[in-house]
Parts: structure tokens; sequence; C-alpha cells
């Protein structure tokens, strides 16, 4: 469906806000977390579940909120989406015990999963018909991405310093009754019939909650213990369960043929462990800043702001010519390598450093690695696949991401913990806690990189194709 040329970029304005608004809840929350755990009573360990509600929710229902894009119409899931994830927001705002600020960050994570899916959809109805267009489209949405993870960090400080902590939730209101007003510009599409496979979005999400609050709960109560043993088992039951139910349905959320595309599977690992050095990385970085170093939240936020504007500016103007020059896969595997050689320098904290000499150098050579290799992963996720098959190839990496994400940072705190994390005020555990959360990031992404460098396929015809598409981008970049 087509409308005219000056309705469409004023469409895809929303659809880029919408982009940064689901991005920046994920970055917005970090500086934000020891003010909260103030506030609400959460131990260090269980501190992690403000972000990890939203990521489980999100990753975890992402493949249903495309299918639900596809059945009910796009628009419609996307006003869905923010109706959700305003109730969200004004739950997690108004919390006053940490379970029910858990469960409002959770729903605003489901929200985030209609929302997110169904704009790329609407995107693509919208500048389809003409691969220009589409290039252009796609990478000012995709710039929406790093300006809204660096928005958040800048803004999480701003709010929790000069007003509460509520407002970085309170601001998702206001914005979204606007979007909502706003979205009359967008193609609006009838239902069609379908099945929708609940049965396994259900087991997806129960499994990955599951395996999480687990490996949480280990170090208290034992990894060998016969409650710890049983949960992880029980979610690894679940999750093989999924799987049996995409073979045995008629219509499931993922198709298991999909993984016959060449290089999906080596790209979906890669963005896993990705996502499991990363976001650990983030969040225990804002913790060091705040706990150790003794930064209020605008300083901690602002403390960020060089990592987050670095990778703002090789995502979007320099990531794409040397996927052009190069392809995705010695991206994918030197970006991982170079994470990891940042998480190492920054395992070598000290209880009484500083910010200059021992974050920056090191946070800024680790915002390096991810942003050379997570849109050139992305990329390498979708090239194989055809057309009819691109946004089922999209909802997988970015699924992908998200449980590597959630599993990474519960794997991690419990090494912090285990090695000092959780005694608030003893400033030599502390460190200790997080170096050695830094160390083991660092072991999960060297091996991000290697497995990548060794397992991935270079096919010539995908590198063209990585290529084509990232000229593509960046002609249309360099045009606006």
């Amino acid at each position: 469906m087509q409308t005219d040329n000056a309705r469409r970029w004023w469409a895809l304005a929303v659809l880029a806000a919408a982009q940064f608004m689901v991005i920046m809840d994920t970055s917005i929350i970090g500086v934000a977390l020891p003010e909260m755990q103030k506030d609400l009573g959460f131990s260090q360990g269980e501190l992690q579940w403000v972000f990890n509600a939203y990521v489980i929710a999100f990753g975890g229902l992402l493949l249903l909120g495309g299918r639900l894009s596809d059945l009910l119409g796009a628009r419609k899931v996307f006003n869905t989406g923010w109706v959700v994830l305003i109730a969200g927001s004004i739950v997690a705002a108004a919390a006053q015990t940490a379970w029910i600020e858990v469960v409002g960050r959770a729903v605003q994570g489901v929200g985030g999963a209609l929302i997110a899916p169904a704009a790329m959809t609407l995107l693509m109805m919208l500048f389809a018909h003409d691969p220009k267009e589409l290039g252009k489209a796609m990478a000012l949405y995709g710039a929406a991405a790093p300006a809204g993870g660096t928005a958040g960090v800048f803004l999480g400080g701003v709010f929790t310093e000069w007003l509460s902590w509520p407002w970085i939730f309170i601001i998702y209101i206001p914005i979204g009754i606007a979007t909502l007003a706003a979205t009359r510009l967008l193609p609006a599409v009838g239902s069609r019939r379908g099945a929708v496979d609940v049965l396994g979005a259900a087991a997806v999400t129960a499994g990955l909650a599951l395996a999480v609050f687990a490996i949480v709960r280990a170090p208290e109560a034992g990894w060998a213990t016969t409650g710890t043993v049983l949960q992880l088992l029980g979610a690894a039951a679940l999750l093989l369960l999924f799987f049996v139910i995409q073979k045995t349905v008629r219509e499931p959320l993922m198709p298991l043929g999909i993984w016959r595309v060449p290089r999906l599977g080596s790209a979906n690992l890669a963005m896993t462990l990705l996502g499991a050095a990363w976001i650990p990385m983030w969040y225990f970085l804002n913790l060091y800043l705040q706990q150790v170093l003794g930064y209020g939240a605008f300083a901690s936020g602002a403390s960020l702001l060089p990592m987050t504007v670095l990778l703002m500016i090789f995502m979007t103007a320099i990531t794409a010519r040397l996927l052009a020059k190069f392809g995705a896969k010695p991206l994918i595997g030197s970006g991982l390598l170079v994470l990891a050689a940042g998480l190492l320098w920054l395992s070598a904290v000290e209880p009484t450093g500083t910010f200059v000499v021992d974050v920056l150098p090191a946070s800024l050579v680790a915002a390096l690695g991810m942003s050379l290799a997570y849109i050139p992963a992305m990329m390498a996720a979708m090239s194989g696949a055809p057309q009819e098959q691109a946004g089922l190839a999209s909802g997988i990496v970015n699924t992908t991401y998200q449980v590597g994400s959630a599993l990474g940072l519960a794997a991690l705190t419990a090494v912090a913990t285990s090695q000092g994390a959780g005694r608030l005020g003893n400033l030599p555990a502390l460190t200790d806690g997080f170096s050695a959360a830094f160390v083991w990031a660092a072991a999960i992404a060297a091996a991000g990189g290697l497995i990548t460098l060794l397992v991935m396929r270079s096919d010539k015809a995908l590198v063209a194709r990585e290529a084509d598409a990232a000229s593509g981008a960046q002609g249309e970049r360099a045009g606006v």
C-alpha cells in the first residue's frame, strides 16, 4: 500500500520515534538502578530483574508480535503496543515494592514486543515499492536506535539526579499518547485469517524466564541443590517444547526450515554472544561508577555518553562502508575480539580508580567492538534469506540478541555476586565482583569472535548482497 510522498516521510518519523523509544527503554534504566535499589529494596543480585523483566518479555514475544502484525494488521498491533507500553510505564512509575516494579517492566517489554515488529512491517509497506527510498528509510530508521540509546543514558541521569527515578517511566506516557495521536499517518491494513501460536510463545518466554530465575538464585541456593537443578531442567524442557511445537503446528512462530538459510545459525550465535557480553558490561559499568567511584546518577550517565556517541557515529556513518568493503564475517569476528579486549581492560578497574584512567579508554574500545559487530551480524542473518522470509530472519536475530542479553546478565551477575559484588559498601569486594564479571564477559566475546571466524561461511554471493545493501544504505544516508 502506498501513500503520497510527504505523508510517507511523516509516517517514517512516527516509526523512527517508536524505534527511538523502544531502544531508549533499555538504556534509560541503567543509571537509575542504584536509586531504585534503595527505594524499592532490591538486593544486589535481584536488581538485574529491573532490566531482565523487560528483556525477557520483549525478546520472548517478538516473534509473536510479528505474527500478530501479519494477522491483525500492523497499525492495530502498533497502537496496541503503545497502549500496553503506557500501562506498563504507569505501573513502573508508581511502584512501591520491588515485585510491582518488575511487573511494570515486564508489561513494558510486552508493549515493545508488539511495537518493534509492527513498526518494521509498516516501514516495508510504505517504502518497499522503491529500493532507493527503502534504503534511505532504513538508514533513518536504523539511526534512531543508537540515538535512543544515547538519549536514554543522558536522560536517565537528568531525571534521576534532578527529579526522581519514576520520571524515567513517566516520560513515556505523554510521548506514547502523542504517538497514538499521530498513527493516523500510518497505512491501515485489514486482518486476515490464520492461527496464532500462543502455546509456542508461552513456552519460549516461560523457559527463558525460568532459566534466568534459576541462574539468579543459584549463588544463594547452590548450583547443585534440588531446586536449582529442577528449575534448570524445567527451563530446558520448556525450550525443547517450543521447538517441538514449531515442528508440529501448522502455522508456527518460527518455521524450523528457516535455519537452512545460509549463515543464519552462525550469525545468530554471534548475536547471542554479543548480547551476553555487551549488556552485562553496560550494567556493571553503571554500578561501578555509582557504587564504587561514588558518582551520582547524572555524572554516571554523562560518563557513558562518550561510549554511546562513538556507537552512534560508527553505526550510522562508518560500519556500513566497512561492510560494503569487507563483508560481514571479518567485521563480526574482529568486532567481538575488540569488544573482548575492551572488557579485559575494564577488568583492571580499581576501588580507588578514576573515570579517565579506569573507564574511559576501555569503554571506548569496547564500544568500537560493538559498533563493528552489531550491524554486520544483523546483515549476515538476513542476507541469505529469501524476501518472503526476511522479516522472520530479522525477528529471530533480534530475539537471539535479547535472549543472549538476559542469560548473559543472569550468569555474570551470579559470577559477580560470588566474587563479592553483593557486599554493598565494601569497595574492594564490589570491585572484585565487577572485575570478575568483566573478565567472563571478555571470554564470551572472544569465544564469539573466534567461532565466527572459524565457522561462518564466506559465501561470495552473500558478501556481494551485503555489500550492495550496505552501499545503498550508505549512499542514501549521505544524501539526507
